[in-house]
């Protein structure tokens, strides 16, 4: 038996994201035994997870997880987070390690001055690169997210014009840079004159129902009124989904579907894109704006106060996707 623990804290779409690691070594090292360190609130990203032998949740004191740890007797660590705590935990459990590059040097330089030395590479590959001696392979199969079967939405318990299909549409995001308008969200779902659920979190409920009265019936709001595993489940029975850079477009891309992704301060080049979904996705963003990327991350608000990246978003040519998407 080979013991692995992955850490990975935060968030829910990088946890999904490390999952074709998880699969490919619990499929390709023979013998392994996989354990996975996260934070609390990401336990229902993983807990399904089949590949899993083990998931180890963060103790509000780091000293009494790295006892917990301690007592695993692991034979390897892999630290796709690779922060000043990953580090304090590996060099607790002083055993052979291999550390996730983020790549912040790269980030920096795009984001301060837009010299672009990023990697044309997937975060998902340069993940898989951190086990590379390991001699594992990419299997090509995606990313991976399991819904339990109490958490399966019955489309029958949806009202009675959207259970014929809908478009899911994924309204929220950490951080406000990276969310379309209230108002843009309601004339592209007005303009493609389809069924759409909302789907978000509790923090989203309010926007969610401002969208609702804004389009005529057109909308369903589901944001923070189901969990995690009921929202993916949502996801998962779509038509097609159009969200921001958010978790829940790498939930839609483990289930293949067809992804419009709308893309604000940040760009795909961070390698953050949707990962083998639907062939027929695709990407929106406002190219050549001289402020763009300004975060990695993102802001609450506008640093330049116009807010172009999202405010310049083409919605004649989402809506015409989406009803592509929708027909084919």
């Amino acid at each position: 038996m080979v013991k692995y623990l992955i850490i990975r804290f935060s968030s829910i779409g990088d946890i999904v994201l490390t999952t074709p690691v998880v699969r490919c070594l619990k499929n390709q090292v023979e013998g392994a035994e996989i354990h996975f360190l996260t934070k609390k609130s990401f336990q229902g990203v993983l807990q399904n997870n089949p590949y899993i032998d083990k998931v180890i949740l963060l103790d509000e004191s780091l000293n009494k997880t790295i006892e917990v740890l301690k007592e695993e007797q692991y034979d390897y660590v892999i630290d796709l987070h690779h922060n000043l705590r990953t580090l304090l935990v590996k060099n607790k459990l002083r055993l052979i390690s291999f550390s996730f590059n983020k790549l912040n040097i790269e980030k920096w330089l795009i984001t301060n001055l837009k010299i672009n030395r990023l990697p044309k590479q997937h975060i998902v590959d340069r993940y898989l690169e951190t086990v590379r001696l390991f001699d594992i392979t990419n299997d090509q199969k995606g990313l991976d997210f399991y819904i339990s079967p109490e958490d399966t939405i019955q489309i029958s318990s949806l009202p009675v014009n959207f259970q014929s299909g809908y478009v899911g549409f994924v309204i929220g995001a950490k951080h406000g840079t990276k969310k379309l308008p209230v108002p843009k969200i309601a004339e592209i779902i007005k303009k493609s004159n389809l069924s759409a659920v909302i789907i978000g979190g509790k923090d989203d409920m309010a926007e969610g129902e401002e969208i609702a009265r804004l389009t005529d019936g057109l909308c369903y709001n589901a944001a923070g009124k189901y969990n995690l595993g009921q929202s993916a489940s949502l996801v998962q029975q779509a038509r097609l989904i159009v969200a921001h850079d958010t978790g829940f477009m790498h939930i839609a891309a483990a289930f293949k579907k067809k992804i419009i992704s709308i893309w604000g301060n940040t760009i795909p080049e961070f390698g953050m894109y949707p990962y083998l979904p639907d062939p027929a996705s695709e990407i929106f963003e406002v190219k050549n704006l001289s402020c763009r990327p300004c975060s990695k991350i993102g802001h609450k608000e506008c640093p330049k106060k116009h807010f172009k990246c999202m405010n310049l978003q083409d919605e004649e040519a989402i809506v015409a996707s989406i009803k592509k998407l929708w027909n084919n």
